[in-house]
C-alpha cells in the first residue's frame, strides 16, 4: 500500500514513520527546502519536546475540548514520547517545570533523528514540492482518495497512492509554510474547517511606554488578562517586552485564552 504524506513537519514527519514502520510504502511532500522548518524554531530554537509532569496534568493545560486529545495522549503519552526520541538516538534531559529538551539545546538535532529514522525506513521525501489537490477517483459506486496532484516548480507531478495524510498544520507562521492554504481548500471537499484563532502568539500593544520597554526580560511575574469585568487569564512566569509589545512564555500561554467571542 502507498502512502502519501502532505507536510514534513512534526505531525508529517512521525505520520511518515508510523506508516512506514507498519510496512507501506511512504512518500513524503514538503514545500519548503528542509524538513520540520518551524519545529526549527520552537523552544526559542531548542524544541521543548513535551512536559514530564502526570499525563493527567496535560489535559488541564488544553484550553479547548481536551476530551479530544484523550486516545491520543493515552496512546502515545509524555513518558512513552520521551523514550521513543530515545530510541530514536536523541539524549533528553528535564528542566525546571518539567520541561523536556535535547540535551544539545538544538532543535536541529530533533529534526535530524526523525530524519535518519524516515531514511532507514526507505521513505521517499521530496522537498520544494507543493500541494495542489487531491486526485479524486469518482470512476466507481463512489468516490474516493486516488493519491495527490502537485507542483514543482512550473511542472506539474501526479502521486498515486491507497491512502494521503494531510500534515500541512494550520496559518500559524506563513514563512515556515503554515500557510493555511490547505484549509481553505478542504471545504471543497465536504469537509467543514473552523474560523482559525490565533493561540500561543504574543501581544501587540499600541501602549509607547511598553515599545520603549524592548528588550527587557521579567521573570517570575504575575499576569492577568481581563475583557471588561472577566478575567480571561492569571499566570505567573516570564514575559518579554519587545518592539510591538508583550512575548514571552507567559504572554503565550495568555495568547490561547483571548480568542474573539
Amino acid at each position: 500500500m502507498t502512502v502519501g504524506v502532505v507536510g514534513g513537519g512534526a505531525a508529517g514527519m512521525m505520520a511518515a514513520i508510523a506508516a512506514a514502520e507498519n510496512g507501506h510504502t511512504v512518500k513524503l511532500i514538503e514545500q519548503n527546502e528542509k524538513l520540520g522548518k518551524k519545529l526549527f524554531l520552537t523552544g526559542k530554537g531548542r524544541c521543548n519536546l513535551t512536559n514530564a509532569c502526570p499525563v493527567e496534568e496535560l489535559f488541564d493545560n488544553i484550553v479547548t475540548n481536551p476530551k479530544f486529545m484523550y486516545s491520543c495522549l493515552y496512546d502515545l503519552d509524555n513518558t512513552a514520547t520521551v523514550e521513543l526520541f530515545k530510541e530514536y538516538g536523541l539524549a533528553v534531559k528535564t528542566e525546571r517545570g518539567n520541561r523536556v529538551f535535547p540535551v544539545s539545546d538544538h532543535s536541529s538535532d530533533v529534526i535530524k533523528v526523525l530524519k535518519n529514522r524516515l531514511d532507514s525506513l526507505g521513505v521517499d521525501i521530496m522537498l520544494n514540492t507543493r500541494f495542489s489537490e487531491l486526485l479524486i477517483d469518482d470512476g466507481g459506486i463512489k468516490e474516493c482518495v486516488a493519491g495527490v496532484i502537485l507542483k514543482r516548480g512550473k511542472e506539474t507531478e501526479v502521486i498515486y497512492a491507497d491512502a494521503v495524510i494531510l500534515a500541512t498544520g494550520g496559518m500559524s507562521y506563513r514563512s515556515t509554510g503554515s500557510d493555511g492554504a490547505v484549509l481553505k481548500y478542504l471545504p471543497g471537499l465536504g469537509i467543514s474547517v473552523k474560523e482559525p484563532q490565533p493561540s500561543l502568539v504574543p501581544f501587540a500593544c499600541n501602549d509607547r511606554m511598553i515599545t520603549d520597554m524592548q528588550g527587557l526580560s521579567l521573570k517570575n511575574v504575575g499576569l492577568t488578562v481581563m475583557r471588561k469585568e472577566t478575567v480571561l487569564y492569571s499566570g505567573f512566569g516570564e514575559m518579554l517586552f519587545t518592539h510591538f509589545g508583550l512575548s514571552g512564555p507567559l504572554v503565550l500561554s495568555a495568547s490561547a485564552y483571548t480568542k474573539e467571542e
